[in-house]
């Protein structure tokens, strides 16, 4: 049981990190990314660079807030 935990604890801190929200944000564009490409019929490949760009710089932006001189 101890190393299914530590499996479990290794892939949610690979996946999650630091910060969940861009985690959930991922997780979402790859559903968003699905859905219009089978249900639409939408060629959107370029949707998910574009929402993980977009985390990545509300992250850093999140992170160096309070570094406002």
């Amino acid at each position: 049981m101890k190393q299914l935990k530590a499996f479990g604890e290794f892939w949610y801190d690979f996946i999650v990190g630091d910060d969940w929200h861009v985690a959930v944000i991922v997780v979402a564009g790859l559903i968003l990314t699905a859905l219009l490409t089978h249900l639409a019929s939408v060629n959107a490949w370029w949707l998910l660079p574009v929402l993980v760009f977009a985390a990545l710089g509300w992250a850093v932006h999140r992170a160096t807030a309070h570094y406002k001189s």
